[in-house]
């Protein structure tokens, strides 16, 4: 039960991260539809960042993560306007193809400039675990699964509430016909992008904390699982993008313990596929019917 109970929670804080990542996802495909797989090397952009500001600078921590956030929001809005804006009305394969490519060349950049070779990420916390029952749970874990909590339903307060929030749902029903009524939809985008990747910069910290190692394509697995962790949820729905990266953080973690960790990807995805195959929408998606 001890075991059960720590992979559990191992599960849960691997997951949290998944969600915190999936939501730049579908916060983004619920307006523009599009797919933004250079999404997870935004991570790999405020990782290196943190890395820099913490070894090379010697910033505190906190000052680190601001300049994680605000690096990770900038190339968001830029690759926003220059590679995504111009194909809006183009066929979504051009700007699945287009995200495709960014993503190739933020990781050749990040090769050329920082090398093949994995850097450390510094301790920016000595805390000792904290003990219940005779469970042990790191520091980190608890962090992390505070700050993702806090930070989700933070935005899930803001898209219901406030006044962007409602112009992003508006613009994610019909951008078009959002726009006839006074919204402006090029900064409803811009802002998503920009909170998609702000939380993105946030991840990419908890992450290194985690699993201290950066390099140019490390933001490429968690991306995709954080991109699956959307779809099985129901992508374009918040809470779905939360209770599908927990889903699969917790499936990984008990397949890695009890079955093995060869097969832990296999049945994440095996998951996946057989709630696509019972409910092709997603775990929280709803059917919608489309009048021609």
């Amino acid at each position: 039960m001890t075991l059960f109970l720590s992979q559990l929670i191992n599960g849960l804080h691997v997951g949290i991260i998944y969600a915190l990542i999936a939501l730049g996802y579908t916060m983004v495909y619920g307006i523009v539809k599009l797919i933004n797989f250079a999404h997870g090397d935004i991570i790999m952009i405020g990782a290196y960042t943190a890395v820099i500001t913490l070894s090379t600078l010697g910033w505190s921590a906190p000052v680190a993560l601001l300049a994680a956030i605000a690096l990770c929001v900038l190339f968001g809005i830029t690759i926003e306007r220059i590679a995504y804006k111009p194909l809006r009305s183009s066929p979504r394969i051009s700007s699945l193809i287009t995200a495709i490519g960014v993503s190739m060349l933020l990781q050749n950049l990040a090769l050329l400039i920082f090398g093949a070779a994995s850097k450390p990420f510094p301790t920016v916390l000595n805390v000792p675990p904290l003990r219940f029952s005779g469970i042990q749970i790191s520091f980190v874990t608890v962090l992390t699964i505070v700050v993702s909590v806090l930070l989700m339903a933070l935005l899930q307060g803001f898209v219901k509430t406030s006044r962007a929030g409602k112009a992003m749902r508006a613009a994610s029903e019909d951008y078009k016909t959002a726009q006839l009524m006074g919204i402006n939809v090029n900064t409803t985008i811009t802002l998503t992008f920009a909170i998609g990747c702000a939380l993105a910069g946030i991840g990419s910290f908890l992450y290194c904390m985690a699993y201290p190692a950066v390099s140019p394509t490390m933001g490429s697995l968690p991306g995709l699982k954080a991109f699956i962790a959307a779809v099985l949820g129901g992508i374009g729905i918040i809470p779905g993008a939360m209770l599908g990266g927990v889903v699969m953080g917790i499936a990984e973690s008990l397949t890695k313990a009890y079955i093995s960790t060869q097969m832990s990807d296999a049945v994440v995805y095996g998951i996946l596929i057989i709630v696509l195959l019972v409910k092709p929408t997603g775990l929280l998606g709803k059917i919608t019917r489309e009048k021609v």
